[in-house]
């Protein structure tokens, strides 16, 4: 196993934290394959009854790498995340994302995907890709409703814990001290009830929710998602340039500087003064 991902077990709760905090946990193809297959290995262990996924050191995951490529230099297409979806809502073991700081991009789908999220305060919610010409998910809109999934996926403005309790994205805040402590209490809760129960009531709700338009709602992203990520203007040829020329970082500011500062988190104006007095 890759010491990108960390694994372990204890009192039937498999926790598999994201550990690449270097790189704010940011998913490559290779490492997104690793985590899968470790869900799989925590699904046929008898004596595991709940996963728990989170990050280490300041992000749950920042999305996928944007420096990088694996070393087979393949990515995956916007029809593959249905399989990765399905997949997690295929296994018999719940996932409880604990949300330790930022969930963006990749991040924030996987949280989403979750069958449930725990969220420090200090948690920062975004989709900042959309400001290059991609798509949002449908997840967003199928949990949260499609005026919260607009207000959020149309700008890819950040958002925090809080906002995201409000429209109905996470379970519960807790003290950014206290998350992992909050997430193992639900999950022994949950390890309480006989374990056909769990896994036949965790499908109830996951292929029923499927069975009830997701995975027809999932299907069209991926087609609609393929247009916008093939989509190509003058403004994204800019921001090629300027990342030829200044690297990522130049990409990344020339992307998002136009809409600073963010409405919630730490780099609103609110978030910027807190920092500058302490």
């Amino acid at each position: 196993m890759s010491q990108e991902i960390l694994y372990s077990v204890e009192e039937g709760i498999a926790t598999i934290t994201l550990n690449r905090p270097e790189r704010m946990n940011a998913l490559t193809h290779e490492l997104e394959a690793e985590l899968h297959r470790i869900f799989d290995r925590a699904d046929a262990d008898r004596a595991v009854r709940v996963i728990i996924l989170t990050g280490a050191g300041r992000a749950f995951c920042a999305g996928y790498d944007q420096s990088t490529t694996d070393k087979s230099g393949a990515r995956h297409t916007d029809a593959d995340r249905v399989a990765l979806w399905t997949h997690m809502w295929r296994l018999g073991k719940p996932i409880i994302a604990a949300v330790n700081g930022w969930a963006m991009g990749g991040g924030f789908w996987y949280q989403l995907a979750a069958d449930i999220t725990i969220a420090s305060d200090q948690a920062v919610f975004a989709q900042p890709e959309v400001r290059h010409i991609s798509n949002t998910t449908f997840l967003f809109g199928a949990l949260c409703g499609w005026k919260a999934a607009n207000r959020w996926g149309l700008t890819g403005d950040h958002f925090d814990a809080q906002e995201a309790l409000r429209i109905g994205m996470v379970n519960e805040v807790v003290p950014h001290d206290q998350l992992m402590d909050a997430t193992r209490a639900l999950a022994k809760r949950i390890c309480l009830v006989p374990e056909p129960s769990v896994r036949l009531n965790k499908a109830v709700t996951m292929m029923g929710m499927q069975a009830a338009g997701v995975y027809s709602g999932l299907l069209l992203e991926g087609a609609l998602g393929a247009l916008a990520h093939s989509s190509h203007n003058e403004f994204r040829e800019k921001l090629f340039e300027a990342q030829r020329q200044h690297g990522l970082k130049g990409y990344l500011d020339m992307r998002d500087d136009p809409f600073q500062p963010e409405p919630m988190g730490p780099r609103s104006a609110k978030g910027r003064q807190k920092k500058a007095a302490q």
